[in-house]
């Protein structure tokens, strides 16, 4: 009677090779060559500076820049690694915050968030991605009402006029994918890189 259990090796141990060594490598390799840049992370230089990627949000906070999404990401904390601590926008922890609907702790943050963007730009509804996070917590985009929405600030802290930073949303709104999928959606970092160059002429 033969030994199934060689030809049981034999076949885990080749499938190990093919499906996880050559197929990564021969795909990471064509994407390499085909796309490199995205192959790459979709990184963003700047004066021989990586600054960021395009896929990665950045926590800007100064009333200068654009502002992204909340983010829930957290990160161990420096004084008790059993314990975390708000770290926004960490890529080696994409995550959400798992707070429901009826967590407390969700509602007094975007009450807090909400009451801030409030006071940012009075009388003017506050677009809702502005007070939510992602489910990553890495969105890199804005809806163009939550980037039209910070105009005035930005504008006002740059000593532009508001006529001339909408222009730059409006350059910047990259629209849905293939004109069916997704929204109409702006790079945060991509748009704060236009207002730096606005300031380097």
């Amino acid at each position: 009677m033969p030994n199934p259990l060689r030809p049981a090796l034999v076949l885990l141990v080749a499938l190990t090779l093919i499906t996880g060594l050559a197929y990564p490598l021969a795909l990471t390799g064509l994407a390499g060559v085909i796309f490199p840049a995205k192959a790459a992370g979709s990184l963003i230089e700047r004066d021989g500076r990586i600054v960021g990627s395009s896929l990665i949000g950045q926590s800007f906070t100064a009333d200068a820049y654009f502002h992204g999404r909340p983010s829930a990401t957290t990160a161990a904390d420096p004084a008790d690694a059993t314990k975390t601590v708000a770290s926004p926008y960490n890529a080696a922890n994409s995550s959400g915050s798992n707070l429901g609907p009826t967590s407390a702790a969700l509602a007094e943050r975007v009450a807090a968030d909400l009451a801030a963007r409030r006071a940012e730009n009075p009388g003017e509804p506050v677009p809702v991605d502005l007070v939510t996070a992602s489910g990553s917590g890495l969105d890199p985009d804005l809806s163009p009402e939550a980037a039209l929405f910070q105009v005035p600030r930005v504008a006002k802290a740059r000593n532009l006029s508001e006529d001339r930073v909408r222009r730059l949303v409006d350059d910047g709104v990259r629209g849905r994918l293939l004109g069916v999928l997704g929204e109409p959606r702006v790079n945060v970092l991509a748009l704060n890189l236009a207002l730096d160059e606005i300031d380097r002429r």
